[in-house]
């Protein structure tokens, strides 16, 4: 095990490392390390966070964000933000924009290190012809589904294309014209010379550029030729000056594709290592997958709080420190593994227990009249804040004879372990009075709208001088003073643990994934948070201000119920 002391003045980049003293290193940050104690790259640390701009960020791409700029700020190295924007099929502006707001709400930032992939299109095209010269790369006009029959298999030998023998002269003829946009989408590949009976498919002969007549984001009807990614991210990669590039462990196979290319034009060589990526319970980490659930509205949008995505997580109210937290809790691995949405949610749930405010929210109401309480008449009640942080104050709720309680917590034939209210039974209101339900109405077809009680005015606070107890505590909103609000409740956006393991994963979505409570009733001191905030409602969970808010009705996304499955599995396990 590798460690860092705490002396260390930092490295190259003249920052200071962030390394805890005597912490064990995963095996990422104890290769760094390595590298930095032997003055590899002059014990310079660079990394880089490379995202393709063809949708939004997810919570396995802050796996991604946590690795790079984190391992960046520890070793007191450099981050860049890199976009590979190789692909204009898939590519837009938006998802660049979007992918920045995501990485500085994680807390990262990349200052002035933003690049693209189509910044070095020209010297990658120039590489390009330095392997044509090289006798190391050839124009093929075999189609697609040629190339993919020449390719062989695992058990059985790829085939040399009939055009690999071409000269470097007619190559470089033919790869100048392809650029110039003579020929067709598809009708011919520039690919690398390298070993068609190798058991690693990489490396047989793998295209390097593809004719592709569409107008990029970023540089226009400039070019008709595009890299091909494996050929692209290692020479960036090699550019920048990057000493570390990590990528998740299907990249591990294409890692001798990425030493061949640096090798043979003789550059700049980074180090790649491969880690397991995010795996998450009842979801997807796919932008292929999640794209489908948004053209086939299955949900609102990329930041439909139901998604994984990290604008859908903020727009539910997660904070980016119950990310981080989530991120270091699961570590870095060598091995695929899936993660419980339990520990998510855990992480969510200690995270928000420590800064939200409490306040009272009824979600779905039933009107309490306390008829031996004067109706002219309107109270204060102290509620605390927040228990686990004494900082946060109190705050006066307002009490009235006229209440709205949750419906769930009024049986009219209670069973025997129902504590709540009854029928001549006494509950406590929180930080209230001892209320006691005397006559229960009905409408015509017998469905209870409204409660009488009786109050107890000796037990205000919530407490009896007499001692006596009570069976259960609920919470409340008086009528008078209640905010009209819609709450949006959500449950996992797939009904199976592991969505990819049917054939179509789109059968296994969660018809009741979205529960929508209207004419939810929250105290006045909800009118104080803007979109955004996160507060618990007691009893009922965490919930989130959402942009959907009007003057006249503020809408709340709940983010995490207050019940931790996680805590249950480990005393489970134990």
């Amino acid at each position: 095990m590798y460690y860092l002391p705490l002396n260390n003045p930092g490295n190259l980049n003249g920052r200071p490392m962030k390394i805890e003293e005597n912490r064990g290193l995963d095996f990422i940050r104890e290769t760094v390390a390595r590298d930095v104690r032997n003055g590899k790259h002059g014990g310079r640390v660079h990394t880089r966070f490379p995202p393709e701009p063809n949708g939004y960020l997810h919570i396995g791409h802050a796996k991604a964000i946590c690795t790079d700029f984190g391992i960046a700020e520890e070793f007191g190295g450099l981050c860049n933000l890199r976009f590979d924007d190789t692909n204009p099929v898939t590519e837009d502006e938006e998802y660049v924009e979007s992918i920045k707001r995501d990485i500085r709400w994680l807390g990262f930032d990349w200052e002035d290190r933003l690049y693209f992939a189509s910044d070095y299109f020209e010297q990658m095209y120039l590489y390009a012809e330095q392997l044509i010269t090289k006798g190391l790369a050839y124009v093929c006009d075999l189609t697609p589904e040629e190339v993919r029959r020449y390719r062989g298999t695992l058990t059985r030998a790829g085939i040399e294309s009939p055009y690999r023998n071409r000269s470097v002269e007619e190559n470089l003829d033919l790869f100048r014209r392809m650029r110039t946009g003579e020929f067709p989408d598809g009708s011919r590949t520039l690919r690398a010379k390298i070993d068609m009976s190798s058991p690693n498919m990489n490396m047989r002969d793998p295209a390097i550029y593809r004719i592709l007549h569409r107008r990029h984001h970023r540089t226009g009807d400039a070019w008709c030729i595009y890299p091909m990614y494996d050929f692209a991210h290692c020479l960036e990669d090699s550019i920048e000056g990057i000493t570390h590039s990590f990528c998740t462990l299907e990249f591990e196979d294409h890692r001798p594709l990425y030493d061949w290319f640096l090798d043979k034009l003789e550059i700049f060589h980074p180090q790649q290592i491969e880690f397991a990526r995010l795996n998450l319970t009842y979801t997807v980490m796919s932008k292929r997958k999640l794209a489908m659930l948004v053209e086939k509205r299955i949900v609102s949008g990329w930041d439909d709080p139901r998604m994984p995505t990290l604008s859908g997580l903020r727009r539910r109210g997660v904070t980016p420190e119950a990310i981080r937290n989530f991120i270091d809790r699961i570590g870095l691995a060598k091995r695929d593994s899936t993660v419980d949405m339990a520990l998510l949610e855990h992480c969510i749930r200690e995270d928000l227990n420590r800064r939200c405010t409490r306040l009272m929210g009824v979600l779905e109401p039933l009107k309490v009249t306390i008829v031996d309480y004067p109706g002219d008449r309107t109270e204060e009640m102290e509620f605390v804040n927040n228990p686990e942080d004494e900082s946060a104050g109190i705050r006066m709720v307002p009490f009235s004879g006229e209440l709205f309680i949750e419906r769930e917590d009024f049986q009219e034939n209670p069973h025997r372990k129902f504590k709540r209210l009854a029928p001549d039974r006494e509950v406590r209101l929180r930080y209230g009075y001892f209320i006691r339900c005397v006559e229960v109405i009905k409408d015509d077809d017998g469905n209870v709208i409204e409660l009488l009680c009786t109050h107890d005015p000796d037990t205000r606070g919530g407490n009896a001088p007499d001692g006596r107890k009570v069976g259960g505590t609920i919470h409340w909103v008086s009528a008078r003073h209640a905010v009209n609000a819609t709450v949006r409740l959500y449950d996992t956006l797939f009904s199976v643990a592991n969505p990819l393991a049917r054939d179509d994963f789109l059968e296994t979505v969660n018809p009741h994934s979205l529960k929508v409570l209207r004419g939810c009733k929250l105290e006045p001191a909800s009118t104080g948070f803007e979109t955004g905030g996160t507060v618990q409602f007691e009893r009922k969970g965490y919930f989130c201000k959402d942009p959907d808010s009007t003057p006249d009705n503020s809408v709340w996304n709940r983010t995490v119920t207050l019940r931790d499955t996680w805590k249950r599995i480990l005393r489970n396990e134990k």
